[in-house]
């Protein structure tokens, strides 16, 4: 199960740095004009001792939208609002990379590796049978000997392009 962890991880590097780049832009964007038109609407509901208006908070949110750094600088005057509604923005952005990373993870353990590899080895046992330094060459760092006894016949497989 380690592979598939480990796997996922590796192939989804330069997602997390998106995702993390994304998440605080919505977070900033987003996020935060609907914490603070709430907040307004209430304080403007209780004022006037009726319910929330819809067309106020809407008018709101839309207005602060393109203000980012005033939603900023007034942060501190509905920091309750923004951190209950960040919070639940969190988790929900967390489970959908969750989910990626998981339809992301490598079936097997061999998959994205070259059949016939020697990646496939650990730890050097392909050694045992070729030399990393000189010899027929097979791959990169691997070398079929020409001094070791035995059959050391070559056969290769694949076609030559020629256009």
């Amino acid at each position: 199960m380690n592979y598939k962890i480990e796997g996922a991880l590796k192939k989804n590097k330069k997602t997390f740095i998106f995702a993390f780049i994304l998440w605080l832009f919505l977070a900033i964007v987003f996020v935060m004009p609907i914490a603070y038109g709430w907040n307004q609407a209430m304080n403007d509901a209780k004022a006037v001792g009726g319910t929330i208006s819809l067309n106020n908070f809407a008018g709101i949110v839309g207005e602060r939208i393109s203000q980012p750094f005033a939603n900023i600088k007034e942060l501190g005057s509905y920091w309750n609002p923004f951190i209950s509604l960040f919070w639940k923005y969190s988790l929900g952005f967390l489970a959908i990379v969750i989910i990626g990373l998981v339809r992301t993870a490598p079936k097997s353990k061999y998959q994205d590796i070259e059949h016939g590899s020697s990646d496939w080895c650990e730890h050097g046992e392909q050694y045992r049978v070729l030399s990393p330094k000189k010899g027929i060459i097979l791959s990169e760092g691997n070398y079929l000997p020409v001094d070791k006894r035995g059959n050391v016949n070559v056969l290769v497989v694949g076609r030559i392009w020629c256009w």
